[in-house]
């Protein structure tokens, strides 16, 4: 159970429910726990995390590629909310379920693109973003631009600070449970 109280979605007033309904239109008139929270408590944290969202839909990754990003870092920093999150939209954006579990356990999806993210994210987590000249290397020759690179960095950021607003909460999990 989520140690804060937020208090019912329908109920805010001002900012909160402004915010609130910008994630209804986004997410098909749902507000999901983790946005509630952040909605209540912060709504423009809320507020930015949608943007920097809008502004790497926007970008030069793919949706998949973004999914794989947030489905590791959320695996590898622990948050049941974001893993059951980031794989619920992974399979919605096209991500089979066999790469979906691979991406979770830091194994080979079968995609050599796909796998270079997941070691280039895994690296990254495990060394809190120090890499040598071969780990660039290697990420470049996968075919990941500059831009990507930082496209990488942000998603990582966005994803660790759900992650970690999630696990000083308990977010109660509100998406379907993890095949």
């Amino acid at each position: 159970m989520s140690r804060i109280a937020i208090p019912a979605v329908e109920s805010a007033t001002g900012s909160t429910a402004d915010i609130y309904a910008r994630v209804k239109k986004l997410s098909g008139g749902r507000v999901p726990n983790t946005y509630a929270a952040l909605g209540h408590l912060i709504p423009a944290s809320l507020a930015a995390v949608l943007d920097t969202q809008a502004t790497l839909n926007s970008g030069n990754l793919s949706r998949q590629e973004h999914e794989t990003i947030k489905l590791l870092i959320s695996e590898k920093t622990g948050c049941d909310v974001c893993v059951a999150a980031h794989s619920f939209v992974g399979k919605l954006v096209g991500l089979p379920v066999d790469a979906l579990h691979a991406i979770r356990a830091g194994q080979p999806t079968g995609d050599a693109k796909r796998d270079a993210l997941v070691r280039f994210v895994s690296h990254l987590h495990a060394t809190s973003g120090t890499i040598s000249d071969d780990e660039f290397n290697a990420i470049r020759e996968a075919g990941y631009t500059d831009t990507q690179l930082a496209e990488i960095s942000l998603t990582i950021a966005l994803g660790i600070f759900t992650n970690t607003f999630n696990r000083i909460n308990g977010t109660d999990v509100d998406f379907p449970s993890v095949e």
